[in-house]
């Protein structure tokens, strides 16, 4: 199998189990060099990323290899020297691989990323696809671009892992810097990456230097916002940044994956700063979007795919856009292997074995424990007998999701969540049941918690 080829699937399966801030800061510049007797060599140009992917990452990448490659054995992490001798026989047993089909190429394309802003090219307005889900997101958007730091500031936009907010954002600054003929100074990062640089500057005592970066650019964009809670210095750095910034009147944008109000152990002064903006959701796409995105995607690359198979992507892969273009993609690279279509099986066999969550090892109280972390309550308040909303909506979406999930029986939810009659367990799932393809925020609050439950 081609290398190029084998490494671009394997990235496409792995952004899907990773945050993409994560996946563009450790996995952009890796290269899947050369295989010997089933050990793949997959190199990194520095020691710091190379270590970061093999502890943080190597049973996901592993795993994603050996699913594509069965005679995959070990990963053997490397750092690429390119003047060193070794690189040279590297690139020897490189010219012995056949060139990969091209159109397979534009992944690596979608990797390159701006160093002044950060920003990746490939995240324009012009290919953000509008619907129902994202349209009061998109609008805001669109608004801040006409009057940058004045209207809308902060614009705090949420929603789940991979419905497109970090595509929103990024295409938000790369608009901003064409509109204004880069007049404007943009700035992104991950939080993260804000993170992993406050430490820094702490330890190397140049704290100015981190300073100097963040305050004085005319729009900054932080992504994924809701884990600097709890990280007392970075809070404090972020906060007065964040000050420096609004007093100015330079715009702030951020992203997380509920609003600020979840974010149990976000500091009370920024959650207000933050609540002080304007705050817009994206949703679970619809069965519309996911086709319009689906097409799109097939006419990027000049491929086709028939409206069966399409229909059937759309219809089984509802849970976010990032996995529903990487199922496409190992569609397409089997497709190409194959070198012939495949049928509505074959797809569906595909699909299953794609987005299939692990559920056998969860049990019931990481369910109830997850539903508490995430709404900031405890134990007592969702197996008593309060009937306040901030409670009894978290106590009514965990018997929902250990039906949903584990498929317990109703008198074992309601012994498990207070002794409860099992008819209480019976309302409370078809509530929620009812109301989550209507009511985007509490879809959003389901699928925050099933990350978590994920996770563990």
């Amino acid at each position: 199998m081609n290398l190029e080829h084998l490494w671009q699937s394997t990235l496409s399966e792995v952004e899907l189990q990773i945050s993409r801030p994560n996946f563009l800061t450790w996995l952009k510049n890796s290269q899947l060099t050369h295989k010997e007797d089933g050990v793949v060599f997959v190199s990194f140009p520095n020691n710091f990323a190379k270590e970061w992917v093999e502890n943080k990452y190597n049973k996901i990448i592993l795993s994603v290899l050996r699913n594509l490659d069965s005679s995959t054995k070990k990963i053997e992490y490397i750092v690429e020297n390119k003047n060193s001798s070794n690189n040279q026989n590297i690139k020897n047993k490189q010219k012995k691989v056949i060139e990969p089909d091209i159109k397979f190429q534009q992944s690596f394309a979608e990797l390159r990323v701006d160093p002044e802003t950060n920003l990746n090219p490939r995240y324009t307005l012009d290919s953000f696809i509008v619907g129902s889900s994202n349209e009061l997101a998109h609008a805001a958007a669109s608004a801040v671009i006409k009057d940058v730091g004045k209207k809308y500031n902060p614009l705090f936009v949420y929603g789940g892992v991979g419905l497109g907010k970090t595509h929103l954002i990024q295409a938000l600054g790369s608009e901003i810097k064409k509109e204004y003929d880069d007049k404007v100074k943009v700035k992104y990062v991950s939080s993260e990456k804000f993170t992993s640089e406050v430490i820094w500057g702490i330890r190397n005592k140049r704290m100015e230097d981190i300073k100097e970066r963040y305050r004085f650019v005319d729009v900054l964009i932080i992504d994924d916002i809701q884990f600097i809670g709890g990280k007392e210095k970075t809070e404090e750095e972020f906060f007065h940044t964040f000050n420096a910034l609004y007093e100015n009147n330079k715009q702030i944008i951020i992203s997380s994956d509920r609003p600020p109000r979840f974010i149990p152990t976000l500091e009370e002064r920024l959650r207000s700063r933050f609540e002080g903006g304007m705050i817009v959701d994206i949703g679970y796409p619809d069965y519309e979007l996911r086709t319009a995105i689906l097409k799109t995607k097939l006419q990027d690359k000049n491929l086709n795919l028939s409206d069966n198979i399409i229909d059937i992507i759309a219809s089984k892969v509802q849970k976010n856009l990032r996995e529903l273009e990487g199922v496409l993609n190992k569609i397409l690279f089997i497709q190409n292997t194959k070198n012939t279509e495949l049928s509505a099986k074959e797809v569906e066999d595909i699909i299953n074995k794609t987005i299939q969550q692990p559920t056998k090892n969860v049990s019931d109280s990481q369910v109830i424990r997850a539903v508490i972390d995430y709404f900031h309550i405890n134990t007592n308040d969702i197996t008593g007998r309060c009937r306040k909303n901030s409670v009894a909506e978290p106590r009514q979406i965990a018997m929902y999701l250990l039906r949903d999930i584990l498929g317990m029986s109703y008198p074992s939810i309601g012994e498990k969540l207070g002794k409860r009659d099992h008819t209480t367990a019976i309302y409370a799932y078809n509530k929620i049941s009812e109301e989550i393809s209507k009511n985007q925020n509490l879809n959003q609050k389901v699928l925050a918690i099933k990350e978590i439950i994920n996770k563990e």
